[in-house]
């Protein structure tokens, strides 16, 4: 007879103590499966460059960044203005993963409001976006020397984000 009273308590308070775990994670703070692997190999077209690709492992031996982007995303064009800055001090090389676009949209959309890439590459159909696995747009990664990833933000970035996570790891070892 107390055994049908305990069972059910015991699954509240089961219950409760998950709900109660999950209240204190942050809920942008979405975790990456990729971070401190290997980045995924792709060679993917340079846009508005007929003939010329881009690798990963073109710049390995140095840390850079992995920017995926779209003409189509709103939240692209608030992150957008301070990734021209980023580019023109210079820190590390972006590349742009131009994400399910057109392409004519897509390079006008840069001449518009600035180049900061080193190389914007055209992700049509969206199979590299899944193999670093890209849940929304815009996403940043770095990437470091040997090739792994070492950083994921889902979102626009932001200045204080550049300067108090992006900079510092982009900056180490070198």
């Amino acid at each position: 007879m107390k055994l049908k009273y305990i069972i059910p308590l015991l699954a509240f308070l089961s219950l409760a103590v998950l709900l109660g775990k999950g209240l204190t994670l942050d809920p942008k703070a979405i975790p990456s499966t990729r971070i401190d692997k290997s980045a995924p190999s792709f060679e993917l077209p340079v846009l508005s460059k007929p003939g010329e690709s881009f690798r990963p492992e073109d710049l390995k031996g140095q840390r850079w960044v992995l920017n995926v982007w779209a003409s189509w995303c709103v939240s692209c064009r608030y992150e957008h203005p301070i990734l021209n800055d980023m580019a023109r001090a210079n820190i590390a090389p972006i590349v742009g993963l131009n994400y399910k676009d057109e392409d004519a949209k897509a390079a006008q959309w840069l001449a518009e409001r600035g180049d900061p890439y080193y190389k914007a590459v055209v992700d049509s159909n969206g199979r590299v976006g899944i193999d670093w696995g890209v849940i929304a747009v815009p996403e940043t990664f770095i990437i470091d020397e040997a090739g792994n990833v070492i950083y994921k933000h889902t979102g626009p970035i932001t200045r204080e984000l550049v300067n108090n996570e992006m900079i510092p790891l982009l900056t180490a070892n070198n």
